[in-house]
């Protein structure tokens, strides 16, 4: 699938579902929360959220003091959206429309949130691209938070296919570079209660 084509299969899931009606819709993202509180100082550090698109993370971290957020996503409808529903605070944001095995990112950044993103990365010159993209954004002793469905999770996510990982093998792929310093389960409802197996793994910069 193109660059193109991925975009535009993501502005269509959220123009004909809207951002409540995704399958990977959370009114309060608690466990990245949890998360993000336990590995940093929230309003002192600076954080991207990779796919974050429509996602109410953003609105919780603006809630709790943090002045440093973007918010990156291919799809520029989500961000749209996200922008739309945050008002004037939209403009404390730095908001990124952009495939991120493409980005050159411009900063670094104390964590990078990734829930859901680099699942949709079957191909392992993505994968690559990606980590390559990881290791330029994170600084020293930051956190790398990546959610993916876990081995007993979806093999499927909005028509396309994903990769499962456990906490073991996520490490793995991300290389040396970062180590496994948290993972946890979670059990995801989607807006029509059906449950999602997801793992959260917390990895830290080491190098």
């Amino acid at each position: 699938m193109s660059d193109d084509e991925r975009r535009a299969h993501w502005d269509a899931a959220y123009a004909s579902k809207g951002d409540e009606g995704v399958s990977w819709f959370e009114g309060t993202p608690a466990v990245s929360l949890d998360l993000i509180r336990k590995h940093a100082a929230v309003a002192m550090s600076s954080l991207i959220d990779i796919g974050g698109g429509a996602s109410r993370l953003v609105d919780a971290l603006l809630d709790e003091g943090m002045t440093a957020i973007t918010v990156l996503d291919l799809s520029p409808a989500a961000l749209e959206a996200a922008r739309a529903r945050l008002c004037a605070r939209a403009d404390q944001v730095h908001w990124i429309a952009a495939d991120v095995t493409e980005w050159k990112p411009e900063r670094a950044y104390d964590i990078w949130h990734d829930r859901a993103a680099f699942h949709f990365l079957t191909d392992p010159d993505d994968r690559a691209a990606y980590i390559e993209r990881l290791e330029a954004a994170v600084t020293p002793g930051g956190h790398a938070i990546i959610a993916t469905f876990a081995p007993d999770g979806p093999a499927r996510c909005s028509g396309l296919p994903v990769v499962r990982y456990d906490p073991a093998a996520l490490a793995d792929v991300i290389g040396p570079s970062f180590r496994l310093v948290e993972a946890i389960t979670h059990q995801h409802k989607t807006p029509w209660n059906s449950a999602q197996a997801f793992q959260f793994s917390v990895l830290e910069r080491v190098r």
